[in-house]
């Protein structure tokens, strides 16, 4: 049994604990010595990251076997082709990017917190809302799959890894949870 941190970051916060630049990290949030992210989140993505002291099971959860799930605001309507390509794989630089599930939601979930700043509003370009379901975790991956399909991501949250899901947690919280660990 493993104790971890589940935390929701925040916008615009760095997924290290300190920053040579000044911006805001985890360790303006979480003073936990000894804990290290298991996966990383983009400075301008939001959501569900897990903190571990134990290097086994950060490389567990970084790795294919943790799916990643995440939800996305795109500029623009999806369409069959593209949600096509995004399950059967794009080439991004040196590897192939497949989604595992991918989901159009008919609207913004109702739970979803506000940003700050808020997300550009364009009234003639309307956006979506999706799920994407990932068993990688590659640099911008999300970005560069959607982007492929000519989709330009205006929001990103993590909402899901492995079987531990974002819930209840503002911005910027943290809890304790037990992972039993093989």
């Amino acid at each position: 049994m493993s104790e971890i941190i589940v935390f929701n970051k925040p916008f615009q916060v760095m997924s290290q604990f300190t920053d040579t630049q000044q911006r805001a990290h985890l360790g303006d949030y979480i003073e936990q010595p000894g804990f290290y992210p298991a996966g990383r989140l983009d400075y301008d993505s939001e959501g569900l990251m897990l903190l571990t002291d134990d290097g086994k099971l950060q490389h567990q959860i970084s790795g294919s076997d943790w799916h990643k799930t995440y939800l996305i605001q795109v500029e623009g309507i999806l369409k069959t082709k593209e949600l096509q390509r995004l399950r059967t794989g794009i080439t991004i630089k040196d590897y192939q990017a497949k989604a595992i599930d991918v989901t159009v939601l008919a609207k913004k979930p109702g739970w979803l917190w506000p940003r700050t700043p808020p997300v550009r509003f364009r009234k003639k370009i309307p956006t979506s809302w999706l799920t994407i379901t990932l068993n990688q975790g590659k640099n911008r991956q999300v970005r560069h799959m959607l982007a492929a399909v000519n989709l330009p991501v205006l929001r990103l949250i993590r909402i899901q890894m492995g079987t531990i899901a974002l819930t209840d947690l503002k911005p910027g919280e943290w809890r304790w949870q037990t992972l039993t660990t093989s």
